[in-house]
């Protein structure tokens, strides 16, 4: 079998959005020899929905770090709830955009990189709500999607069965933090190259040498 990448992540995760250009880099270089998928993990999922004010004050901080290590810079009608959460109408939530995805990789299976790097820029950079059906229309343009079939998949539970197949293959593949980075290259074979934001040239070094038929460590 060829060997597929796949980069696990979740729309909401600081540090995934912060590991985008290095993911996507990897992605073009590779897309002759690996197929890639992007699994979605389910981050915040609530029983109830829960207001942005409760990790506000983490991210408050948190954001800078990520911006030091990565270079990306979150925009600032992101950070406008972030610091005046008392105010904002967030209430995040991962399932959506996860149902995004997965709409999105049946149109574009090979696209789904640029297509995680596209929401967590609509969400950490231009402040688009990921809860709110509308912070995806300007995609559907980009992408050429008509609207009404990907509202009427965005709203339906076939999609929400897949997006939460997605959460479950996490837990069994064991993934527990974001972003990380998978190689199979067999039917039951996984390594793991990336856990945690990465950067290039290490995460190259670690591909290389599992298509080479080493192991990443």
């Amino acid at each position: 079998m060829k060997p597929i990448l796949i980069y696990c992540y979740d729309a909401y995760c600081g540090w995934c959005y912060g590991f985008s250009p290095v993911i996507k880099r990897i992605a073009e270089e590779y897309k002759d020899v690996m197929e890639m998928d992007v699994l979605s993990g389910g981050m915040i999922l609530p029983e109830k929905p829960t207001h942005i004010g409760g990790i506000a004050p983490f991210i408050q901080k948190a954001y800078k770090t990520v911006e030091e290590l990565s270079g990306i810079k979150f925009g600032q009608d992101f950070l406008w709830h972030i610091f005046n959460y008392e105010d904002s109408d967030w209430f995040p939530n991962s399932e959506k955009p996860a149902i995004a995805m997965c709409i999105f990789k049946e149109y574009y299976p090979d696209r789904a990189v640029e297509f995680a790097a596209d929401l967590q820029y609509s969400l950490n950079y231009e402040g688009r709500d990921l809860t709110d059906n509308e912070a995806y229309r300007h995609l559907l343009e980009k992408y050429s999607i008509q609207p009404e079939r990907f509202y009427d998949k965005l709203d339906s539970e076939e999609y929400k069965e897949k997006a939460y197949y997605e959460f479950s293959l996490m837990k069994q593949l064991q993934v527990n933090g974001y972003p990380t980075v998978l190689i199979q290259t067999g039917e039951l074979k996984f390594q793991m190259v990336a856990r945690g934001f990465t950067d290039y040239e290490t995460l190259k070094g670690r591909i290389d040498k599992v298509m080479s038929g080493q192991s990443a460590a």
